[in-house]
């Protein structure tokens, strides 16, 4: 017995030394070239393009329509215009406005009435990238139509319900009104 007792222990022992031993880094066993990195970029270089193209061919057939390019990547054009107040909406301020979006064939993805109203903070809350840059181009009381590429709008994702993946949209903005946050706290 006590033979057992000792070839355990030293079994032990063994194993405890044996499993402190330092061990290697294992090497990948594969290497990734880049090529996966570089077909994306291609991927985005024809998706952008042919986004590009499609807005183009919008502007194209609306010729009276005088469009803007932003630096940002879209397009808009007023549709009601305010030429008497220079404000704008800056980082902080709380903004209210109401949207609708359209696909790039016109039609109605959502409409204004179901979107009502909308209460954005700005810069601090999460809404698509192009809205997020729009509002703050717009003045009280004005009406802007974006033509937003899908990078600017809900991107690869789409918006999981009506909005696919990789879907440009049109987007009619109303901003009515913006306030300071600390202006608004005092008010309620």
């Amino acid at each position: 017995m006590k033979n057992i007792v000792k070839t355990l222990c030293v079994l032990l022992l063994l194993a405890t030394v044996i499993s402190c031993q330092k061990q290697q880094a294992r090497m990948p066993i594969s290497r990734s070239s880049g090529t996966f990195m570089k077909e994306s970029i291609e991927r985005n270089k024809k998706l952008n393009a042919g986004e590009e193209s499609q807005i183009d061919s919008i502007m194209k057939t609306n010729p009276n329509i005088k469009y803007i390019a932003s630096k940002k990547g879209y397009w808009y054009t007023y549709e009601v215009r305010n030429e008497h107040d220079t404000l704008r909406p800056r980082k902080g301020d709380i903004a209210q406005f109401d949207y609708e979006i359209k696909d790039f064939k016109g039609n109605v993805v959502y409409s204004e009435v179901e979107l009502r109203p909308q209460t954005y903070k700005v810069d601090k809350q999460n809404i698509i990238m192009g809205l997020r840059d729009g509002i703050k181009l717009m003045r009280k009381n004005e009406k802007i139509t974006f033509l937003f590429p899908s990078h600017m709008a809900y991107g690869y994702r789409g918006d999981t319900k009506r909005i696919s993946s990789n879907q440009p949209i049109i987007c009619t903005v109303t901003l009515h009104d913006f306030k300071p946050e600390n202006i608004l706290k005092t008010e309620n």
